[in-house]
């Protein structure tokens, strides 16, 4: 049997550039260069069908070693909760009250770039706290 080398995290949503950017902001993530012989992204969006124009963005971390986003249209709206989710990682290894205000300086930053704080999970006897949160889009995602 194979091993997976890479893969990509798809996001079905109602804007992709928008939500494409956002989540650039929020991991540290660029746009990568447009194909070849378009000068820029938007020169090959117009050269596409009306239909297909603003239908899918993307992103990459520029290190290489993350997942590349893919970003996109759907018809239809979010409606359920996601099956799948993120978790960002701004904790890892703080416990107690600097986890907490990790995780809290991380929501600021991201509720400024438009994401919604959903609740603070506290601490139990078998998880560290964690806040989930939602995307300009409403896709959950965890600080964690």
């Amino acid at each position: 049997m194979g091993t997976i080398k890479h893969f990509q995290v798809t996001f079905d949503c109602a804007e992709p550039e928008r939500v494409a950017r956002f989540w650039c902001d929020v991991l540290g993530y660029v746009v990568p260069p447009p194909p070849e012989g378009f000068a820029t992204w938007d020169v090959f969006d117009r050269a596409l069908p009306p239909e297909r124009q603003g239908a899918a963005f993307a992103c990459v971390d520029p290190s290489g070693v993350g997942p590349r986003m893919f970003f996109q249209r759907v018809p239809e709206g979010k409606i359920v909760k996601n099956r799948v989710h993120l978790d960002v990682r701004v904790a890892s290894g703080l416990v107690g009250e600097e986890r907490l205000a990790a995780l809290e300086a991380e929501c600021a930053r991201l509720v400024a770039l438009g994401a919604v704080r959903v609740r603070l999970l506290r601490a139990d006897e078998y998880n560290e706290s964690c806040i989930v949160m939602q995307d300009v889009e409403g896709n959950e995602f965890c600080l964690d």
